[in-house]
């Protein structure tokens, strides 16, 4: 395993995390042995940033890592999430950045996951109700605590990030980044680098898509969040199938998966970018894992900005109502 430092902080984590939201939701049933398995599998090959959050699952998420906590926490950098909220069927009912439940949702946290202390907790979504300011500072005192060791951001924008960081040091800000999501490119990425804040990317693969296995949307579940994904609905995903083969002719002159040119394409955007691309299952993290051995070189590089450059993918992220919460 290689392993990197998130911005300028003291954290070092594995080159590749392991995302586990889908093992509780949004990509169809699960089965919480091969769940485990996979978990513990990824801790012995080396990877230590698992990655989580307490809307995952309605805490469903939190609660199965704390099975594998309860044995190997010293072998890992346990990374969750608040802010989210959720009823207890599922739906969503806005974003909550106050202070008193910045405290409310630590606590609840951690009772899930059976810890003392989270290693890195996110804002997973910024409440513009609040001042960033806010928000961050009741979660710098969770730090004074005990109770979180390193802060991040989800999805910010620059100003916002910028903000929180003059209040307490930012150590990573997670967003959607991969070949075919490129919006962390330019101010954003470059605040992150000017204030030595590391990039955690989530979906490095798009939800599936940059694996090439994903042809149809007629397997997928009636939960599968790709069913309201404008990037997979009709003339929206003909097109963007058309960027996976793109991809997939590169990855056949790179001997590789197209998956594993995805995943050492985020890698090789700097030593401060730690993917976390998720799997709920065994065979497909030893495929990703692999992605480590892949080298591109600057030629490869441009082959893959030509055949997939920014913008390139039709259709936003989400639908209307998730996107305006998004890069504020």
């Amino acid at each position: 395993m290689q392993y990197r430092r998130l911005g300028k902080s003291s954290l070092v984590v594995s080159a590749m995390g392991l995302g586990c939201m889908g093992m509780s939701q949004s990509y169809g049933p699960a089965d919480e042995q091969e769940s485990l398995a996979t978990i513990n599998l990824a801790i012995d090959r080396g990877i230590t940033l698992l990655d989580t959050a307490d809307m995952y699952g309605g805490g469903a998420n939190e609660e199965l890592l704390s099975k594998v906590l309860a044995k190997r926490r010293n072998e890992v950098v346990l990374a969750t999430k608040f802010g989210n909220m959720r009823n207890p069927d599922g739906r969503f009912l806005g974003v909550n950045g106050k202070p008193e439940y910045v405290q409310e949702a630590c606590e609840a946290s951690l009772k899930r996951l059976k810890i003392s202390t989270i290693d890195l907790l996110y804002l997973h979504r910024v409440d513009v109700g609040v001042p960033i300011e806010d928000t961050v500072g009741a979660m710098a005192r969770l730090i004074q605590q005990g109770k979180v060791r390193y802060l991040g951001l989800s999805e910010a924008g620059a100003k916002t990030i910028r903000r929180a960081h003059a209040t307490y040091p930012i150590t990573a800000l997670q967003s959607e980044y991969s070949i075919w999501t490129r919006d962390p490119e330019g101010e954003i990425l470059n605040a992150c680098r000017e204030l030595g804040i590391g990039l955690v990317p989530y979906s490095p693969l798009g939800r599936g898509i940059l694996t090439g296995k994903v042809k149809s949307t007629e397997n997928f579940g009636a939960k599968d969040f790709r069913r309201i994904s404008p990037r997979f609905q009709g003339e929206n995903f003909e097109k963007n199938l058309q960027l996976v083969e793109r991809v997939e002719r590169i990855a056949a002159e790179k001997n590789c998966t197209p998956a594993q040119l995805a995943l050492a394409w985020v890698m090789a955007q700097g030593p401060d970018v730690v993917p976390i691309p998720g799997t709920k299952r065994r065979t497909n993290l030893e495929q990703n894992l692999k992605a480590l051995d892949v080298t591109l070189t600057p030629a490869d590089l441009k082959s893959i900005d030509e055949a997939a450059p920014r913008g390139a993918a039709a259709g936003a992220r989400y639908p209307d109502e998730y996107m305006n919460r998004l890069g504020v």
